[in-house]
């Protein structure tokens, strides 16, 4: 299995992040992308805070689990809610998320752009074939790329297979 790969998708209505997940769902079926982990976040309008929801069969070698995605979620969205009294012991969980790439930079930009009336995909994969995965996709646009823990070659090669035609 080749290096797997994070990356975080940003849909611009509460609903991109599930209709991309159930696409992902059909092209691991079809073994166009092997899903190791994915994990949404939706967020109504009016709500005070996003519907979190990690894939129901994640049974992939490397999965995450549920608590690596709740500490992701939590120092995202629900530790500023919480406030300073948890500052230490959130620095150091956050500090072990570093080694891939989930740094202060990368949880203040997923908090500044996954506002309410948005929502995000969360996956984590390996052997991807791109072309197959772009043209599953198609319909999900606009979705922006957040964040990914690829080469920059790599990342501007996904850049530019979703680009629009």
């Amino acid at each position: 299995m080749a290096q797997p790969t994070l990356t975080v998708w940003k849909f611009d209505n509460p609903r991109g992040a599930d209709e991309a997940e159930a696409t992902l769902a059909e092209l691991a079926r079809a073994n166009v992308v092997t899903l190791i982990d994915a994990a949404t976040v939706s967020w109504e309008e009016g709500k005070k805070r996003p519907r979190t929801h990690q894939a129901n069969n994640t049974v992939g070698i490397g999965a995450l689990g549920g608590a690596f995605w709740g500490m992701l979620f939590g120092l995202i969205f629900f530790v500023p809610l919480i406030g300073a009294a948890l500052g230490a012991a959130t620095g150091a969980l956050a500090g072990s998320l570093t080694d891939v790439g989930i740094d202060d930079e990368f949880i203040n930009r997923v908090r500044d752009q996954v506002t309410p009336g948005t929502s995000a995909l969360f996956v984590l994969t390996s052997d991807a074939v791109v072309d197959k995965v772009r043209d599953a996709f198609a319909d999900h646009k606009p979705a922006e790329l957040l964040f990914t823990n690829l080469s920059t070659d790599q990342e501007a090669a996904l850049r530019k297979a979703f680009a629009e035609d």
